[in-house]
Parts: structure tokens; sequence; C-alpha cells
């Protein structure tokens, strides 16, 4: 069981990666090409949301089953238990609550403008900090 949630997330990684890449991107050109927000540029939002949801509903399972988890946390000298016991969750669980505010605050905008800059600042945080915390060396 432990082996097949560690190999799903990091199979998924790379699909919410991209999904959120792709989000932020097209809010991105958006942003400055000023054009109208479509139904089109809210599904690619909401494609990056799903999907770096479900990393993190696959990453809190893992969490608390893998030895590298929950079971590690007090062990913060070790840098590389430290990074999955605290480091890797607590920050992409502060990045995906960004993305979700990004997601809630563009309901409230009126215009394409203020809707591409939300999903610019929030998904691109986001993106920013789960990419500062991926255990690259677990990666490759």
């Amino acid at each position: 069981m432990y082996e097949f949630l560690r190999e799903f997330h990091s199979g998924w990684a790379y699909i919410a990666l991209v999904l959120l890449v792709v989000a932020v991107v097209n809010a991105l050109m958006g942003m400055f090409t000023k054009k109208e927000f479509t139904a089109k540029d809210r599904k690619i939002a909401i494609f990056g949301l799903i999907g770096t949801h479900t990393q993190l509903l696959i990453g809190l399972i893992l969490y608390f089953v893998s030895p590298l988890g929950f079971a590690s946390l007090g062990q913060m000298s070790d840098k590389a238990l430290r990074l999955t016991s605290l480091e890797h969750p607590l920050i992409n669980i502060i990045a995906i609550t960004l993305i979700t505010i990004g997601w809630s605050k563009h309901k409230k905008m009126t215009t394409s403008e203020s809707k591409f800059k939300t999903f610019s600042i929030f998904y691109g945080l986001g993106l920013l900090l789960i990419l500062s915390r991926i255990p690259w060396s677990m990666w490759f």
C-alpha cells in the first residue's frame, strides 16, 4: 500500500505541476494581453485547483503511512527527514491554501483584468512555494 501511494503521489505531482504551470501561464498571458476572461480560462484555473487538491489528499494519506512523514517528525537535525516530515507538507499546504484563496477571490471580481491578476498572484505564489519544497533528490 505504501509503495503504491508513494509512486502515485510522485506520478500525480507531474500532472499537478503541469496543470498549475498552464494555469499560471494562461493567467499571465491574459493579464498582459488584456484579453477577455472566458469559460476556457475558468476551466484552466479549476483544473489547476483540482490537480493540486488531489495531490494534497494523496500526500496527506501518504504522510501518515510513510516512515518519512509523521513518524519522523521529531528528527529535525536530519535535513532530509526535516524536509519530508515538516517543510514539504507545511509549505505545500500553505501553497494550496493560496491557490484556493485565489480561486475564491476570482469569483467576486467583475473585470477580466482583476481575475487574471488574482490568478497570476495567488496561483503563481502557490507554484513558487510548491517548487521550493519538492524533495528533488527523491524525485529523480
